[in-house]
């Protein structure tokens, strides 16, 4: 694990209560699972559940936790979508993603939303412990692939790579197309509607001076997009 302070508020486990956290996933199993794992092991107290970012956004107010362990990929309201309104509404709030996805898209668009933290569902229970205790202290937290990922980023940024007429959102965007991925594709693995991509799209092709996403996709590759 990776772990990075970041000034945030410490949480109640300082002063010797037990961290408050509210699990959200679509599956009850693996909730009972992390539930158990944290209570009998972790010595946290799991105040709720929820299937899906809605039914989250509504107990994270009530129940006032101060960690949420979030999943990305739900029916209706996704992850991201959740995790960006509870951060608008309380920004100490430390959200875990702990999901099966580690792909850059995914990665991103959590931290973007504003999680802390970044757990893959394959991790060892001991590390999954230790990554809610960190993001309650106020440090972010990542696997060590995600970590690399990040490091990756913020040493080369977001504008060095090619195309740099293009924003960020749209070079992603751009590279899942040259790696064969269809709109609907590109709207699930970004958490878009595929009315955002086809228009994102518009804008690419217009910045690139091409015709067509076979011309985009013959431009990209030729830059090492794609790969």
């Amino acid at each position: 694990m990776s772990f990075m302070p970041t000034g945030e508020p410490v949480s109640s486990e300082s002063i010797g209560e037990p961290i408050r956290v509210l699990l959200v996933d679509d599956h009850p199993l693996l909730r009972h699972g992390l539930r158990a794992l944290l209570e009998q092991v972790g010595g946290a107290e799991v105040v709720g559940e929820a299937g899906d970012g809605e039914e989250a956004i509504a107990l994270v107010l009530s129940l006032n936790p101060d960690v949420v362990v979030m999943d990305l990929v739900m029916p209706g309201v996704t992850g991201i979508e959740a995790t960006r309104t509870l951060i608008d509404r309380r920004p100490d709030l430390g959200v875990l993603v702990l999901t099966m996805s580690e792909d850059d898209a995914s990665v991103f668009a959590a931290l973007r939303a504003g999680a802390r933290g970044y757990v893959l569902k394959g991790a060892d229970g001991n590390d999954f412990i230790a990554a809610v205790r960190a993001v309650a202290r106020g440090e972010a937290v990542y696997g060590p692939a995600v970590a690399r990922r990040i490091r990756r980023f913020l040493t080369t940024g977001p504008e060095s790579g090619p195309f740099p007429e293009l924003t960020q959102r749209e070079r992603e965007i751009l590279d899942l197309l040259a790696s064969g991925k269809s709109n609907a594709e590109i709207a699930r693995r970004l958490f878009l509607s595929q009315k955002t991509v086809k228009n994102h799209l518009t804008s690419i092709f217009a910045k690139l001076q091409v015709a067509d996403r076979t011309q985009a996709v013959v431009r990209a590759r030729r830059a090492g997009l794609g790969e």
